[in-house]
């Protein structure tokens, strides 16, 4: 397997620090505000990497913090009238619904930075020690100047860097480089040696990571625009204050632009995860993500989207049509020629373009198999597709429509339901169904089989089909 590492700039092979064992570091989010997509281009291209590891026969252990203490949670805090806690804790909720939705696996270890503030410390004063860092007036900075690799991971000469819009300003400092690791703050701070304050943004992943995998790691992965200076900085603190190499293979992906400009809450151009859900199912979101290498940048539209749409439902009729004409699946696929070549795919860089038309290719064969009869290939080509799919992390259940994609469908029906009042027919998409079923079983119970039946075939026109239990009667589309 080979990977391109952003520190060495080239494509390497992949070998852990401990054989079949993998250590991995993803920066997850700083919860402040509604996750958008390109949080969801990051973490479900990790999560790629986490499930393929692990399927080519890894043991993993994925840790992805929590950013719960930040200058934009404390901003968001003093605009609400409220505490840093509800807000961090309000959006690590919807982070994590929204991480469910996409059907993103949740990391073995999530740690929060407020709860690894005493391992922050300890870092600090090792630093300080050792002579790495000084302290001013409560204040506690890094000597840039004395790490003397600093600027190899993002390629820029010592010499080249001024204070800037990326590099913090202050008039204490010993030198304009110079980075925070912790900073006074005697109303939101946590007690230390230099008094109340509160930890710099690029400790706290220094601090988690050593506290939760070790020293060193297999993999640190993040953003492309978390090169400079967060990961800069991570590797000239982690290896200051731990005497060894800190990571081994620093993986970086693309951005998501809209109209060429990176999509950012900074810039107001950004695309929540939510919005997306309404309008795309998270096969489609995930499939339109993947389709484009990791590290190139992914240009958001609706024609894209569109395109991935047909593409997921490509797939998932495939295999809900050979499944159900193979009915069980052959689960021992490992030789097959389509997982060799998928493995091919994928440990070239993580290349899910080239794995996607794998699973393409094999959708074709399948249909093939159904429509010859052939039902040894298609118990095969069943088995491959839930095998590859379920690597890239697609969820092959089928999903229910949207509620808006029901109100489109029921309202090609609506005019032939008589028995609805004005007030019914006010109700949109689940709700509106919800009532049909509610006057379909009334009708049922009364034995008015003509109007049961008639809702029944009415559903059937638009794709839906009814369900009936003991407990109760769902729909599902066709």
């Amino acid at each position: 397997m080979k990977l391109f590492n952003t520190y060495s700039n080239t494509l390497e092979e992949f070998k852990p620090i401990e054989a079949n064992k993998v250590k991995m570091y993803v920066c997850g989010p700083t919860v402040y505000d509604y996750p958008h997509l390109g949080h969801a281009r990051c973490y479900i291209t990790w999560d790629m990497l986490y499930r393929y590891l692990k399927f080519s026969g890894y043991d993993v252990i994925y840790c992805r913090n929590i950013t719960d203490v930040d200058d934009k949670i404390l901003k968001k805090a003093r605009e609400e009238n409220t505490t840093a806690e509800v807000i961090s804790g309000r959006y690590y909720e919807i982070f994590t619904q929204s991480m469910k939705k996409l059907n993103v696996l949740k990391p073995d270890i999530e740690p929060f930075a407020t709860k690894t503030i005493g391992e922050m410390i300890s870092i600090i004063k090792d630093l300080i020690k050792n002579g790495y860092a000084y302290e001013v007036e409560g204040d506690v900075y890094f000597r840039v100047r004395k790490f003397k690799d600093y600027g190899r991971l993002s390629k820029q000469p010592i010499e080249d860097l001024v204070a800037g819009a990326r590099v913090e300003t202050s008039d204490i400092k010993e030198d304009v480089l110079d980075f925070a690791l912790w900073k006074k703050d005697e109303e939101f701070g946590y007690p230390s040696p230099w008094g109340k304050g509160r930890p710099g943004w690029h400790i706290e992943c220094s601090a988690m990571s050593r506290k939760y995998l070790g020293k060193q790691i297999d993999i640190h992965a993040g953003g492309a625009d978390l090169i400079f200076p967060h990961h800069e900085n991570e590797i000239a603190q982690s290896e200051c204050a731990n005497g060894c190499k800190f990571v081994n293979y620093w993986l970086h992906n693309g951005f998501v632009t809209i109209n060429k400009e990176k999509m950012s809450k900074s810039l107001k151009n950004f695309v929540t995860i939510d919005d997306m859900i309404a309008n795309y199912d998270a096969n489609t979101i995930r499939l339109f993500i993947l389709t484009n290498h990791y590290r190139m940048p992914v240009e958001f539209s609706s024609e894209a989207l569109d395109g991935a749409k047909s593409g997921w439902k490509r797939i998932q009729t495939a295999v809900n049509e050979v499944v159900k004409y193979a009915v069980n699946a052959d689960t021992n696929v490992s030789d097959s020629d389509e997982v060799k070549q998928f493995k091919e795919a994928m440990d070239d860089d993580l290349n899910t373009s080239k794995a996607l038309a794998v699973i393409f290719e094999t959708v074709t064969k399948a249909n093939k198999a159904v429509n010859e009869k052939n039902i040894e290939n298609a118990k095969k080509y069943a088995g491959i597709l839930l095998t590859l799919t379920q690597v890239m992390g697609f969820n092959i259940e089928k999903e229910k429509l949207t509620s808006d994609e029901l109100q489109n469908r029921l309202e090609k029906i609506i005019g032939d339901m008589e028995f609805l009042s004005d007030e019914d027919k006010s109700l949109k998409g689940y709700e509106l169904m919800e009532k049909v079923i509610e006057y379909r079983n009334k009708a049922r119970l009364e034995k008015n089989w003509s109007v049961a039946d008639k809702i029944r075939t009415l559903l059937d026109r638009i794709s839906i089909v009814l369900k009936d239990t003991k407990e109760k009667t769902e729909w599902e589309e066709k």
